[in-house]
């Protein structure tokens, strides 16, 4: 029986393992981490991440074939197959601090696999590396090889959150990644074997090491670059009186250019985009390509402008102040469908409102009242590190409160804002909100979600990014 084990119980190793655990019922699949409330969480009814389907799959396999524990060591050694699963967080101090990503964590991954491995081992990369970590991990694992052989393979995750299950169900493709040496191209074939239980053959790609690495990082700024170019135009979009929504649509119809990742929003978030483009910069710096460096440099400042900008709207439409308005904030995940908060633009627009003395009432259907406090009190890197590196019990930021009802958020508030898609957004009852707003009443719809003139009917002001602004707006400043 193969033996595969995954060190890294997060987004990525979780959901991951499940699905090879269901799709291959004669592998051992267990997946390890220190973190005892993140395993106990993964053998409760209550899994520590929601994904749609993810329940069911781990339902289906847990205590059959498919395994959580913290016991590390015992499982790694006894494994055909390691996953490597730990974070790559950017970098908060030191060389390449603000770019350059951690590997900390997969240091010391490795040097305890090559302290307990007493057989060979297949060791996969998982999570997000930049590229030669393979290299890197190599040296470590065969200059404490003590005769034991070691295979490094790159098999970057494309899932998107929200959507994982079915990403991994129907993967658009799978790459593997590593040595063009005999023995290299026989651990390929190993973990094309597991995948080939359920993935068709011609969607399996095999290239060399350095290849997958970096198909990864440029996947990754490819997406952020299309969200970055789109949300460009809806700020000239505004500036001229045309419409996002056509344009993209114009756009998209192009198949060469296609109608995927064009929704124009208040900026992209997650757990990806920013942290894969700042490490390709750092690669290009470090490689002396200053003028790709600043390409994508570009991308991520376009991110944050269009963040900045969506506050200077919400403050200069109500007579340049919000100091002690109440603001409601729907949605605070990065995107619909998960409860995850990591580097979601919600953060950067409580923040800006919170710099001009607004009180928030938050509501998202997912995301806890921890969660949230904890991320508007935590530093800009310091989501990727390990919970206990992080503030514990989060000072609650005063001017915040954390409800579970929208009515409830949106009552006696003067602005609504709509950070997430969220779908039950689009059917709220607005003219109930309305009715208990103070006047005159402002939505400012970041997601593209509402419909604008029906919502003006009701009576409210609406700026909604890329659309044609409500004449309350013409004449007011996008950027303070």
């Amino acid at each position: 029986m193969v033996k595969i084990c995954c060190i890294g119980a997060g987004y990525v190793g979780g959901p991951t393992m499940a699905v090879i655990a269901l799709k291959c019922p004669s592998i051992e699949v267990v997946v390890v981490d220190i973190a005892v409330p993140r395993i106990t969480a993964w053998n409760s009814d209550t899994l520590p991440i929601y994904e749609p389907g993810l329940d069911e799959v781990v339902k289906q396999c847990r205590g059959k074939n498919l395994f959580f524990s913290t016991d590390v060591e015992k499982h790694v050694s006894e494994a055909d197959i390691i996953f490597v699963s730990v974070n790559t967080p950017t970098k908060t101090r030191g060389l390449g601090a603000g770019k350059a990503a951690d590997l900390t964590y997969w240091e010391s991954a490795a040097r305890m696999i090559a302290d307990v491995s007493r057989s060979d081992k297949i060791v996969v990369e998982k999570s997000t590396v930049p590229v030669k970590t393979a290299e890197a991990i190599e040296k470590i694992l065969t200059h404490n090889s003590k005769g034991i052989k070691y295979q490094i393979l790159s098999n970057p995750e494309f899932l998107a959150e929200g959507t994982a299950i079915k990403d991994l169900f129907n993967p658009d493709r799978v790459l593997i990644g590593g040595r063009e040496t005999p023995d290299g191209q026989k651990a390929i074939k190993a973990l094309k074997d597991v995948y080939a239980h359920w993935v068709p053959e011609d969607r399996i790609i095999c290239s060399n090491l350095w290849s997958a690495e970096l198909s990864k990082l440029a996947a990754n700024a490819f997406l952020a670059q299309r969200i970055s170019s789109v949300n460009a135009m809806s700020a000239l979009c505004e500036a001229t009186g045309a419409n996002v929504s056509e344009v993209s649509h114009a756009i998209g119809t192009d198949t060469r250019i296609g109608s995927k990742f064009l929704n124009s929003s208040v900026g992209f978030g997650g757990s990806c985009f920013q942290k894969d483009i700042l490490n390709l910069v750092y690669i290009c710096e470090c490689n002396g390509l200053t003028e790709v460096a600043n390409y994508w440099k570009q991308v991520i400042k376009v991110n944050d402008y269009q963040k900045k900008r969506f506050v200077n709207r919400i403050v200069s439409s109500m007579f340049n102040t919000v100091s002690g308005k109440k603001i409601a904030v729907l949605g605070f995940a990065f995107k619909k469908d998960t409860g995850d908060t990591r580097e979601t633009p919600a953060i950067d627009v409580c923040k800006g409102l919170l710099g001009d003395k607004a009180r928030l009432s938050i509501y998202d259907p997912q995301v806890t009242e921890d969660q949230i406090q904890r991320d508007l009190s935590m530093n800009k890197f310091d989501w990727d590190h390990p919970i206990h590196l992080q503030p514990m019990s989060p000072t609650s930021v005063k001017e915040v409160s954390i409800v579970w009802d929208v009515y409830e958020a949106t009552k006696g508030a003067h602005g609504v804002c709509i950070l997430t898609e969220w779908d039950e957004f689009k059917t709220l009852d607005f003219q109930r909100i309305y009715v208990n707003m103070q006047k005159p009443a402002f939505v400012f719809d970041g997601r593209n979600v509402v419909d604008v003139e029906k919502l003006r009917e009701i009576g409210f002001i609406v700026y909604s990014i890329g659309k044609p602004l409500d004449s309350w707006l013409k004449d007011m400043p996008a950027v303070a």
